[in-house]
């Protein structure tokens, strides 16, 4: 038998299916849905984590709780000198930037190969689907090769890689470390998605042909609306019988 607060779950995600609540509607407040179900407001909490989790509802700070509209999937494909990201309608996603200048420090350090107190410049991009964020990255590059005419809003993540890429040298090597873990608190917050949902963190580092690291990225992204795709090309040689 299944507990309250699944019955609960299955009730909500039930009328959002059936079309009883329409994507971006308010849902009653915790206490009035407690009260409904005649059920602790823990028990409450419990069944919407579950549905925060599944992308079907998300909590806005001060507002309550809203029925999500559907996930756009996003791919990242990297693999290559240059990432990119895929939407299943890139129309619908736009990306925000956040340009701040700091010094070097903490992870930072050891990412970018800099001295602690170096000049950098980060980048945050927030992307977005409609009012709702959808992923989330931090680019840092070194202060003299970041463009001054970065885009505060883009409807696509090449848009802002490109700019990027203007004053940066060829790139030699790419290196990409890809793991699931939770969010952290601020991710939480910044994505408005449930802390019990896993995130893909991709950490991606490009260095030139001199071997400097020139940029470095750390992309999160929601495990409910993303794929990662890696293609490796392996080149066969076809060679003679050298009579």
């Amino acid at each position: 038998m299944p507990s309250r607060r699944h019955a609960i779950a299955d009730d909500i995600r039930n009328k959002i299916s059936s079309g009883r609540l329409k994507a971006g509607e308010r849902l009653p407040s915790e206490a009035q849905l407690a009260h409904h179900y005649a059920v602790s407001t823990a028990t409450l909490r419990g069944a919407l984590a579950a549905l925060h989790g599944e992308g079907l509802v998300e909590k806005i700070h001060g507002k309550g709780n809203f029925v999500r509209y559907p996930l756009r999937r996003i791919t990242y494909v990297g693999g290559g000198l240059t990432p990119t990201m895929k939407s299943s309608a890139a129309s619908a996603l736009r990306v925000s930037v956040r340009t701040t200048n700091l010094q070097a420090h903490g992870q930072l350090i050891g990412l970018l190969g800099v001295s602690a107190n170096s000049p950098l410049t980060e980048f945050l991009c927030l992307s977005h689907q409609g009012n709702s964020p959808h992923s989330l990255a931090r680019i840092y590059v070194p202060h003299e090769l970041a463009p001054t005419d970065v885009p505060a809003e883009s409807h696509c993540h090449e848009v802002v890689t490109a700019k990027l890429a203007e004053l940066r040298p060829p790139l030699a090597e790419v290196r990409e470390r890809v793991t699931v873990r939770l969010p952290t608190p601020g991710e939480v917050t910044a994505l408005r998605i449930s802390s019990a949902l896993a995130v893909l963190a991709i950490t991606r580092v490009a260095a030139d042909r001199t071997g400097r690291v020139v940029e470095a990225a750390l992309l999160v992204l929601p495990g409910d609306r993303t794929d990662a795709l890696f293609t490796t090309n392996h080149l066969t040689y076809e060679g003679t019988s050298g009579e």
